[in-house]
């Protein structure tokens, strides 16, 4: 009987299954240093919104005193 053979995406999700099941903490550890680095473009309308509206603001102070 001939091995059928896996496609790459069906690889690829097989390692990442079977990664995730050695080191369950890993994604959790991901999650949470995700946050640490500047990433504009991952930025929602209200991120995006706020910063907008603080650079607005800052320039309208920079004006003011000097």
């Amino acid at each position: 009987m001939p091995t059928k053979r896996e496609a790459p995406e069906e690889q690829r999700e097989r390692l990442r299954q079977e990664e995730l099941k050695n080191n369950p903490t890993g994604s959790l550890n991901d999650g949470f240093n995700r946050g640490s680095s500047p990433n504009l473009s991952g930025m929602g309308w209200k991120e995006t919104g706020v910063l907008i509206l603080v650079l607005i603001v800052g320039y309208i102070v920079y004006k003011f005193f000097f």
